[in-house]
């Protein structure tokens, strides 16, 4: 502004000497008034062409870093969203994971139980055999014994064989056929609620309202299994899912508690390590399980 008002003064100044009547002349001192003027007036505009080229730059280093915070925070929006879509389907895969080793374990369970029968009547045609030779030389039957009345058989025989109705319960679980599932687990308890393979039925119609979403009449049958079934082989899985459920209907407190005991009554088991990864999404710190013991040499 300074500069401005000195060029000004400067030129009012030339201005008025110029137009004073030639009569006078033109003094030494006027011209070099006039050369120093127009220096003047040159610095002034290269200065201006300076200051604007100088804001030119500075827009435009703007501009660019505005582009770059607009890219950065794409940027973060597109890997925040990536990073979820990631956690739900690692959510997903460990569900299938667990879908499949449960499987496995009836598989398993199945081929014990099949074992079992077939033993069961290795055992029975030994001691027919046993008996039938014994009363062929001690006794025999006495004549006009009549068969028991119809109405003393066991109420079982009305229902299908053990083996083909939970079969069928659990092809039609896996199918995904969760009603159909449902009433044919209900029947084996209702029929066989004493058999090996009971605690899997009770543990499967809780499953079936876990997927549902109905997790209250999940948790009541997953207690069930617990207190029902406690040595069975679903028992463990029974407790997980019954943390889940908790979790589901907002009961923080109590969903880490279920996963924790799980954790301390079988620390080595898959669903253990599963429980374990929950909590740590949770933000909840678990105890590291001990080290295997080494067998004595």
């Amino acid at each position: 502004m300074r500069v401005r008002s000195n060029l000004s003064a400067l030129l009012i100044t030339a201005m008025f000497l110029t137009n004073v009547h030639p009569a006078f002349g033109v003094s030494k001192e006027i011209i070099q008034l006039q050369t120093q003027v127009q220096t003047l007036s040159d610095q002034v505009s290269r200065m201006q062409q300076s200051i604007d080229e100088r804001l030119g730059v500075m827009r435009n280093l703007v501009e660019q870093s505005a582009d770059s915070v607009n890219k950065m925070s794409v940027a973060v929006t597109d890997l925040q969203r990536k990073t979820q879509a990631q956690s739900a389907d690692t959510d997903t895969k460990l569900e299938q994971v667990s879908g499949q080793i449960q499987s496995l374990h009836d598989t398993v369970d199945e081929l014990k139980a099949r074992l079992a029968k077939i033993t069961k009547q290795l055992d029975d045609m030994q001691q027919n055999g046993q008996n039938l030779a014994a009363g062929q030389a001690t006794a025999s039957v006495a004549p006009g014994a009549a068969a028991p009345p119809a109405g003393n058989q066991p109420a079982a025989n009305a229902a299908p064989p053990p083996d083909a109705l939970y079969n069928n319960a659990l092809r039609d679980y896996n199918a995904g056929k969760y009603d159909l599932s449902s009433q044919e687990f209900g029947d084996y308890l209702k029929y066989y609620g004493t058999t090996d393979l009971a605690g899997n039925a009770q543990f499967y119609l809780a499953d079936i309202e876990y997927r549902q979403g109905n997790f209250d009449a999940a948790v009541k049958d997953y207690d069930k299994v617990l207190e029902e079934y406690p040595g069975g082989t679903k028992a463990a899985s029974a407790q997980l899912k019954k943390g889940y459920a908790l979790l589901e209907l907002g009961q923080r407190e109590a969903g880490v508690r279920e996963l924790n005991s799980l954790i301390a009554r079988y620390p080595r088991s898959i669903e253990a390590s599963q429980a374990r990864d929950r909590l740590k999404r949770l933000g909840v710190n678990t105890a590291t399980p001990p080290p295997a013991k080494k067998p004595h040499s």
